[in-house]
């Protein structure tokens, strides 16, 4: 398959090497001092795991024209970076399918109108990590944690995403393939938001927020009141691993877990390392997470707790992070 990952961070150069590996025809577009690092280096991955490294050589490109045609486009940017690049991606008529990879919770509406509903896809990496003088240190999740998801917009099961799921499995990553990729974008900003944003309050890593029982109580909460909202707008809880653990379990069981997995480096290898380099990203996610609860009548204090601090922290600090 002939693929362009618009996307040079940790996610896009991760699949894009495992793709490539797996003998697919990839691209890779990159700008500035990155793609320079990819044209001369190639893309230099670190299982964090097993302490291995492996160098992949890929085309790198700088822009995606109008006339370029690959059978798949995976978006791997942040939401915030999306809208510079909304009428590139739309010009380019000739790549019948564009798979954005990140967190959304505002929905599909306005990419499904940009780029037509036979072309738009979404999904998300089952896969984290930190990118340090050129080379990616990476975590693949296990499929029972999270697989890399992808669906229809309209949750139809189509040949091409059962394909797709194909691709993924093929690249080494657990993949899954989901019915209701909107719910399951909202519910993973639901949880991933307020945990970022009690790390910037908690001024650490995952470690740092374990250690500080008044904001990781705090973080539980506000998951709780943001599945709240999510529920009375009508999303069902997905995947349903989040429906037994934060519907099902004991709040004391889940909060023993969850600081006992804050305080390992797998956590911290796949999320919480990158902290610093998010600070944009998460203050739109959890902008766009606030705009739904006002949508609803549901008291969300925690929410707003975090979501205010966030909005007063210094760009300055997260470097130090």
């Amino acid at each position: 398959m002939k693929i362009l990952v618009y996307g040079a961070g940790v996610i896009g150069s991760l699949y894009g090497a495992k793709l490539k590996e797996a003998g697919n025809d990839v691209t890779i577009l990159a700008r500035g001092a990155r793609l320079e690092e990819i044209r001369s280096k190639g893309l230099v991955l670190e299982n964090a795991a097993k302490k291995t490294r492996t160098v992949t050589q890929v085309p790198a490109v700088e822009v995606l024209h109008p006339a370029d045609d690959y059978d798949l486009i995976i978006v791997a940017i942040p939401k915030h970076q999306i809208a510079p690049i909304k009428d590139i991606l739309s010009a380019n008529k000739n790549s019948p399918a564009i798979m954005f990879m990140l967190d959304n919770p505002s929905g599909f509406a306005e990419w499904v109108e940009a780029f037509g509903s036979k072309r738009f896809l979404a999904g998300f990496p089952g896969a984290g990590g930190k990118r340090h003088d050129g080379i990616v240190r990476y975590r693949i999740l296990p499929g029972f944690m999270q697989p890399t998801t992808i669906g229809e917009h309209d949750g139809r099961a189509t040949d091409r995403v059962k394909e797709l799921a194909r691709l993924f499995k093929g690249a080494g990553f657990p993949t899954a393939v989901c019915g209701n990729m909107d719910a399951w974008l909202k519910y993973h900003v639901a949880w991933v938001s307020p945990l970022m944003n009690a790390i910037y309050m908690a001024g650490g890593d995952g470690r740092t927020l374990a250690d500080r029982p008044d904001v990781f109580n705090l973080m539980i909460r506000a998951i709780r009141e943001g599945f709240h909202v999510l529920r009375t707008l009508g999303f069902p809880v997905t995947p349903y691993l989040l429906r037994i653990m934060w519907e099902m379990l004991p709040t004391q069981i889940v909060s023993f877990n969850f600081r006992h997995v804050l305080k390992t480096g797998f956590f911290n290898d796949a999320a919480g390392g990158h902290a610093g380099e998010a600070l944009a990203e998460f203050k739109v996610l959890s902008d766009e997470f606030q705009a739904l609860a006002r949508a609803t009548k549901v008291q969300t204090p925690a929410l707003d707790t975090l979501h205010d601090n966030l909005a007063n922290f210094n760009d300055s600090l997260a470097t130090k992070l």
